[in-house]
């Protein structure tokens, strides 16, 4: 290895950008996030290349764009000798532990039918040791404590089920569910994380803690389901109205449809045509933003009194963003901002100088293995698509940076028509996007015969004025085509184009 050096990622899922730099930043406490930043590098710029959580995630761990690795959708398999981050760490000698989920759905053709491994969309990447299963959809270890504390246990389903505390009024969003804030699941994960790692200070160890929050069923335990007043928090931007929206593109209509404001929540009732319930939702988020917070907050103080926090590069980040009723949307298969900017904030603890820097420059949610490998002295796989972020920490900006990044999303499924498919007409290789997003210009470029949008952030950063159809940005709309055709065309598989075969065997040459 290049030096002493643990690892830790920390993953918030579904956790917007704005938490920490933007409109909301103002109206959500987020202490520890804030402290760990003042030594740290921010990425105030940083994307998702793809969501929604599966995709995203194959995403990061792998560095491969979602057009490269081709799990793009919950349930869709990767296969399985694709090079990640688990196994490549393996390779500088370390053991990749994760607690909480990948949500990688396995190659059902390296497993038997029968195979229980085929039967959950959430399963675990390979070359993980599960140290802790928290996948949304089982839980079971968590399930196990909270009967050990003697609850009693609802139908899973249930469990995160607002419960009104008065038996005369039904539950509203900010109700909470059945358990206390001291074991609820992100506590749980943080409880055994920090068991599991104190055991494991005379080791460079490897760590991958992924929460659930803030991610929905949007049920927040008091205190959280109070903390913040509706009443004080910003509206959603947004137009008029939902048929104003609708009207921007034919995707939009399906994207008004999934996920509904209704299933954000559990066990309650609430209604899109109500400001007050939009408000109602957007504060309890923000309270499990908060809760994730908290808990952050004892992994630093863990890692200070045990001794590990200047031996150990630590990576906060989420998964991809959440509309949170902006453009009257929830959820995060659209191709606005807030499905795709997400914070990072990354720690080199021998990279002293940088710390409390930020960085404008765009960087993409595939950057994260290879700069993790970077870190570690280990060599980065042939075809990924990401680039390491190391430079950034010694305060240096590469010379070649990128100027955009480019995301994706495929609204399709295999076995049913999705909302956005019904919208759009189109089938399932052709209900996909992709996305050229510069500091200034951002272009959608919709499959299946599609118009196109066109949006100008320096003027309308949040969206919402459409410039495609006008005559005068066809110039620009141009340029941004020919910049995703010729990104695309780099970046399509390179994993053995590199190589060639010679008298003398197997050669390989770096592609730049």
């Amino acid at each position: 290895m290049a030096q002493k050096l643990k690892v830790l990622m920390v993953i918030a899922d579904q956790f917007r950008a704005d938490l920490l730099d933007g409109e909301l930043a103002d109206h959500v406490d987020l202490p520890n996030i804030r402290a760990f930043q003042k030594e740290a590098v921010t990425f105030n710029n940083h994307f998702s290349v793809t969501n929604p959580c599966g995709p995203s995630r194959a995403s990061i761990f792998t560095g491969l764009y979602a057009m490269n690795h081709r799990s793009v959708r919950n349930g869709t398999p990767m296969a399985h000798d694709t090079p990640n981050i688990a196994r490549e760490m393996r390779k500088s000698g370390y053991e990749p532990r994760l607690y909480g989920y990948s949500d990688t759905s396995r190659d059902p053709r390296h497993h038997h039918a029968d195979d229980p491994i085929l039967n959950t969309e959430e399963q675990v990447l390979p070359g993980f040791v599960e140290a802790l299963e928290m996948r949304l959809m089982e839980s079971y270890p968590w399930r196990a404590h909270l009967k050990a504390q003697g609850y009693e246990l609802p139908p899973y389903p249930r469990f995160f089920d607002s419960i009104s505390p008065d038996a005369g009024r039904g539950a509203r969003p900010d109700d909470p569910p059945f358990y206390r804030a001291e074991h609820s699941d992100t506590a749980f994960l943080t409880t055994t994380l920090l068991d599991d790692l104190a055991v494991r200070t005379d080791q460079n160890w490897f760590a991958v803690a992924t929460y659930i929050r803030p991610h929905p069923p949007l049920s927040a335990p008091a205190p959280y389901n109070k903390m913040y007043d509706p009443a004080t928090l910003p509206l959603p931007v947004r137009l008029a109205s939902r048929a104003a929206e609708a009207q921007v593109h034919p995707f939009m209509q399906g994207a008004l449809e999934a996920p509904s404001m209704q299933a954000m929540v559990r066990g309650c009732q609430v209604d899109h045509d109500q400001d007050a319930d939009v408000q109602a939702l957007r504060a309890v988020y923000l309270g499990l933003a908060s809760e994730v917070d908290a808990h952050f907050g004892r992994i630093i103080s863990f890692l200070e009194k045990t001794g590990q926090y200047d031996d150990t590069l630590i990576i906060f980040m989420a998964d991809h963003g959440e509309l949170l009723g902006e453009h009257h949307m929830w959820g995060k298969q659209n191709p606005y901002d807030g499905a795709y900017q997400v914070p990072l904030v990354i720690r080199d603890p021998h990279a002293v100088a940088g710390h409390g820097g930020v960085v404008n420059a765009l960087s993409e949610s595939v950057d994260i293995t290879p700069t993790i490998l970077d870190m570690v002295g280990g060599d980065i796989p042939a075809g990924m698509d990401g680039v390491s972020l190391r430079p950034f920490f010694e305060g240096q900006v590469p010379q070649t940076w990128r100027d955009a990044v480019h995301l994706e999303l495929d609204f399709s499924e295999p076995d049913k028509l999705t909302p956005w498919q019904k919208a759009t007409g189109t089938g399932t290789r052709k209900s996909n996007l992709a996305i050229w997003r510069e500091e200034r210009w951002k272009l959608v470029h919709f499959n299946g015969g599609l118009a196109p949008l066109l949006f100008d952030l320096q003027t309308d950063p949040k969206e919402l004025c459409n410039l495609a159809g006008k005559p005068e940005h066809a110039a620009t709309l141009l340029r941004l085509t020919q910049k995703l055709l010729s990104h695309r065309m780099c970046h399509a598989d390179q994993t053995l184009t590199g190589y060639k075969i010679t008298l003398d065997g197997a050669k390989y040459f770096d592609q730049t």
